[in-house]
């Protein structure tokens, strides 16, 4: 029996909640910072292509790139001002072409936003089809 009075029994309790809660939050951190941190790992080399060289056709529009971001449109020099002009500088090299392509040409060091900027002029200037031209593997 027990006569002590006044006195009881301590229980010690450890909540658990606010841990729980803490770990929550410090995964949802990890998750979400690990998600962006894999892109700035990646290391990209580009592929050469074993395809059979092509037949010029006659629909050919050729925009040339060079490491610069300088453009040539069929054998022309433009300057590049704006996306807008440089459309108007491929709807007037393709003329009264059927279905014409648009055949790009950019250096292995060309930056992408020139390449993309032909592509949103092609698109600007209604040409559906483009190709790339890549250089023979050895």
């Amino acid at each position: 029996m027990n006569f002590q009075r006044g006195r009881e029994k301590e229980h010690l309790e450890i909540n658990l909640v606010p841990m729980i809660d803490v770990m929550l939050v410090i995964l949802i951190f990890l998750m979400i910072t690990t998600t962006y941190s894999k892109y700035t790992e990646l290391q990209i080399k580009l592929p050469a292509a074993d395809a059979e060289k092509q037949l010029e056709r006659a629909n050919e529009v050729a925009v040339l790139v060079n490491a610069q971001g300088q453009y040539v449109v069929n054998r022309t020099p433009v300057a590049f001002v704006s996306v807008e002009q440089l459309a108007g500088e491929l709807k007037r090299a393709s003329g009264a072409l059927a279905e014409p392509v648009v055949v790009v040409s950019a250096d292995a060091n060309a930056t992408h936003q020139s390449v993309v900027r032909v592509m949103e002029a092609a698109r600007a200037a209604g040409l559906q089809h483009i190709t790339f031209t890549t250089q023979a593997s050895r």
